[in-house]
């Protein structure tokens, strides 16, 4: 057999370790044989980790040597119609399945999202781009599709990809190929401090990346073999994920042999790219051989899955697989630098900027028997680089440069420092040279001080100086409708909105009117994108309102993969806008206030008569259904908002805006008593109803409302609270029930009660909220505050003062002018003034004046009405009185005549004006 000499070493290892574990001779006897059993498989095995540049070279390599008509790779089937449309993308970008409508899930996990990214140091884009630019090779998906992920591991958790402000992966789900890392925490730990290393980014490129960087193919693929084995077997075999890997395997083995019996291919003529614990497995559906059993793949739910690109970085894909910041960064420029050493030619997709020119791909060559690689490469030393001094020196320059330009006091001295702690550093590590790694923390110790003089660190700067944290783009032909049709509506504005920085659009409405489209287009997108994409500056949207100027900060750029999401959701923005608002509005949760809000929103935006009176009547629906009044003053807002605008802009009411106040009219009286006892309902929810009814009141009896309901509902309210009880008297003299004289001395009995001081600061906030349903009650409510500030003692007084604050600036903000604008009229508005000034509500009551027009039918009233008799004829009969005129004579109202001789003045002058 190839593998016995090395099986026998590995068996007398274990046997001379004594006290080891009793499965350890099993477990590297197994290893081998995983080996052994990956490489006598016909259809040729690829292993690969993901994000590997090692991985890439050695698929650059074996692509161009083997030259395969047929390339299995181990990514989602149904991804597949994407790779064509990564030419016109500039990497990293993600492979993005997206769904919004599920049938088959959960409908609260929505949306569902899925990404894969590529880069251009994976393996799988070597693949990629050498199968669709390559005349007569196949490429065939093989792993499961995006909806079996969530079949499979229903309750994956979300990972977000990048710093707040670069989301670019969201709460996607990623999948990859090659997760190669410890499945137990244990192991990672006793690999990272046996290797001196920090992070297992650091371990893989110290003990992995490096020794096979110029590795054969066979000593390659041997090892990566070796490696996935030996974490397959090491990980716990009795969890989810476990069993979801092998389900995978047998996945994937089960559509090749599908492919292979469908086209005849021949297994030799093929490779299969997968990851490197996938090319380990022993399950028994795995190989390529007929006849061997095939996995029962379960049907796709009825679930609508949305295909398309979405920008990456290398960040977020740092972020999302849970790599060491800077690893990826660090990867790309490895693959950089290896290209340049071996002078190879990546394959790249037409379209995008190569390398270079490709050269010819050689005639293949036949493969060749089997031989054990593995032995000289686990007994001798690794073959590495040794110390590239002009490399490391360029490193230390431009680092000194970077942290100079931002903030930090370096100078030469500190290029040297980091040069010589970077050497020590690794030799302290074992290492032969210093790596990107030992560099950073070379820089961090000797330029990095106390504090970070600006918003980068100097981890941070050698982050950037590595290659930086590259961002994707998705090119316009690879987006979808909706954001080309986006893009091209934009154009008027003369930006170049793919640019990843903020453009500031102004728009002269006046001198160009053709920029009003592009301005209704802004407003949508800002309602519907993330609010840093769509910033307005200058400008607003409500409804009465029109500005001939407005300024925009646009970062579509930046948000690319915001304005790509869109497209999965309808054809142009007025269609998801549309969909959005009618989703809102019928989500099970809505509630008639939200509804009212998309109602205004299709007025502000769609201007679609059919679409308002659909969310119109879903409003009406909604407040019939509605139990409790928490939304009741967001809807007496919205509603008399709506009001306004129709009063203003059309001839006569919309149907369902009379039906909503009418269908509001009844349903506020019936809940208005259970509303003034229920403690959980506040007093602002309480006045906000008072307030609908009242104001509304002439509009819902000209419809046909009764007010004896309104009458019958206050007069059935019996509130405890305090506040509860202010609003109801403040109803009742709304009501006429309870005059102004009659309120000004409850208030005052309650001031003269030592027992009810202390809540009278609770009655005071009840008449201040009553200023929404009675507002001419306003300068009662100043009169209240001013006798409350100089009657209450000062313990009762002083708590209250910052209470009422605080309501006042939450639950009634637009009460605080009404109350300033009165207080002005009320107080004086000189200090020399306020001495002598004596209260409205103190000042002596005036003489009752003498009648001037006496009660009998020979006074003015009787002149009067016999001067005009048509007009007193008509108004009896208009009554239906009936009755007959009293002759009578020349009257005289000697208190009349007296008023008019002793104001001769006033009597010329009125006489002056109407012309006598």
């Amino acid at each position: 057999m190839t593998f016995d000499a090395l099986r026998e070493q590995l068996i007398s290892a274990a046997e001379s370790l004594g006290g080891g574990p009793a499965a350890l001779p099993e477990i590297l006897t197994g290893i081998v044989d995983d080996v052994d059993h990956a490489l006598r498989e016909p259809l040729e095995i690829f292993p690969v980790c993901h994000h590997s540049p090692t991985s890439g070279l050695a698929m650059l390599r074996r692509l161009r040597e083997k030259q395969p008509k047929v390339v299995y790779l181990e990514l989602c089937e149904d991804l597949q119609p994407l790779l064509t449309e990564l030419r016109n993308c500039r990497l990293p970008v993600a492979l993005q399945a997206f769904a919004s409508e599920l049938t088959g899930f959960p409908k609260e996990s929505a949306p569902l999202s899925v990404i894969a990214p590529i880069t251009e140091a994976s393996a799988e884009y070597q693949a990629i781009s050498y199968a669709l630019e390559t005349p007569g090779v196949e490429l065939v998906l093989v792993d499961r599709s995006t909806d079996h992920v969530f079949q499979w591991e229903p309750d994956v958790p979300s990972a977000g990809g990048g710093e707040p402000e670069e989301d670019l992966h969201g709460d996607a789900v990623g999948v990859e190929i090659g997760d190669l890392r410890p499945r137990f925490a244990e192991l990672e730990e006793h690999l990272l401090h046996h290797g001196r290393v920090r992070h297992w980014s650091e371990w893989w490129d110290q003990y992995v990346e490096q020794p096979l960087a110029g590795a054969d193919h066979e000593t390659y693929r041997q090892v990566m073999v070796l490696v996935g084995s030996l974490f397959r077997r090491l990980a716990p075999h009795d969890t989810r994920r476990f069993a979801s890997d092998e389900d995978r395997e047998r996945y994937m083995w089960t559509r090749i042999r599908e492919h292979l019996a469908a086209t005849g291919a021949d297994p030799a003529d093929c490779l299969y790219v997968c990851g490197a614990f996938h090319a380990a497995s022993r399950v028994p559906e795995a190989g390529s051989a007929p006849g061997t059993p095939d996995f029962a793949i379960s049907p796709r739910t009825g679930t609508t899955w949305l295909y398309g690109l979405i920008p990456s970085s290398h960040s977020a894909i740092e972020a999302q697989f849970g790599l060491a910041p800077g690893s990826v960064s660090i990867a790309a420029a490895t693959w950089r630098k290896q290209l340049t050493k071996h002078r190879l030619t990546p394959f790249t997709l037409e379209g995008r900027r190569s390398s270079g020119r490709r050269k010819a791909l050689p005639v293949a060559a036949a493969p060749g028997p089997v031989t054990d690689h593995l032995s000289g490469y686990l007994s001798g030393p690794p073959a590495l680089d040794g110390l590239d001094e002009e490399e490391l020196r360029g490193w230390c320059v431009d680092i000194v440069r970077l942290a100079r330009r931002n903030g930090y006091l370096a100078s030469t001295a500190d290029a040297i420092a980091v040069f010589e702690t970077s050497v020590l550093l690794a030799g302290m590590r074992g290492r032969a040279r210093p790596t990107p790694y030992d560099f950073q923390d070379a820089a961090v110790t000797c330029i990095e001080k106390d504090t970070v003089p600006g918003r980068r660190d100097v981890r941070r700067l050698c982050e950037i100086l590595l290659g930086g944290d590259r961002i994707g783009r998705v090119g316009y032909a690879a987006m979808p409708p909706l954001a080309r049709d986006v893009f091209d509506r934009l154009e008027p504005l003369g930006l170049n909105l793919e640019q990843r920085s903020i453009q500031r659009a102004l728009l002269d409405l006046n001198a160009r009117p053709e920029l009003a489209a592009c301005s209704q287009l802004l407003w949508m997108l800002r309602y519907l994108l993330p609010a840093p994409a769509i910033r307005p500056i200058m400008g607003s949207r409500r409804l009465g309102e029109k500005h001939f100027q407005e300024s925009w900060d646009l970062d579509l750029g930046r948000h690319q993969r915001s304005v790509i999401e869109l497209g999965y959701e309808g054809v142009t923005v007025e269609q998801v806008l549309e969909q959005r608002l009618r989703r809102d509005a019928w989500d099970p949760k809505a509630t008639a206030a939200i509804a009212l809000k998309a109602v205004e929103d299709s007025l502000l935006f769609l201007e679609s008569p059919r679409l308002t009176d659909e969310l119109g009547a879903r409003a009406i629906e909604l407040l019939s259904a509605e139990r409790t009044v928490d939304d009741a003053p967001a809807v007496l807002r919205r509603i008399r908002r709506l009001l306004g605008h129709y009063r203003a802009t059309a001839p006569v009411l919309p149907a369902w805006c009379e039906r909503f106040v009418t269908t509001g009219y009844a349903h506020y009286c019936t809940l208005l008593p259970t509303a003034f006892v229920d403690e959980a309902t506040g007093v602002r929810q309480v006045g906000a109803m008072l307030g609908f009814l009242f104001s509304m009141e002439s509009l819902a009896l000209s419809l046909g409302c009764d007010r004896t309901q309104l009458e019958i509902a206050v007069r059935q309210s019996h509130p405890e609270s305090p506040a509860k009880v202010a609003l109801l008297w403040a109803a009742l003299h709304q009501l006429g029930a309870l005059p102004l004289a009659d309120l000004r001395a409850r208030v005052g009995e309650l001031l003269g009660n030592p027992l009810v001081v202390p809540a009278v600061p609770q009655y005071v906030s009840g008449f201040v909220q009553a200023l929404e349903p009675v507002p001419r009650l306003t300068p009662f409510v100043v009169e209240t505050l001013s006798r409350a500030f100089g009657e209450l003692p000062d313990p009762v007084l002083l708590p209250w003062l910052p209470q009422l604050i605080m309501t006042l600036r939450q639950q009634a903000a637009e009460l605080v002018p009404v109350l300033t604008r009165e207080a002005g009229r009320t107080f004086p508005g000189t200090l020399a003034a306020l001495d002598a000034w004596i209260p409205p509500w103190k000042a002596p009551a005036r003489a009752a004046r003498p009648a001037v027009v006496s009660a009998g039918p020979a006074g003015a009233a009787a002149a009067l009405l016999a001067s005009g008799r048509s007009s007193a004829d008509a108004v009896a009969a208009l009554l239906g009185c009936e009755g007959e005129w009293t002759p009578s004579g020349p009257v005289r109202d000697e208190a009349l005549v007296g008023l008019l001789t002793a104001y001769p003045e006033s009597v010329e002058a009125v006489a002056g004006l109407i012309g006598v």
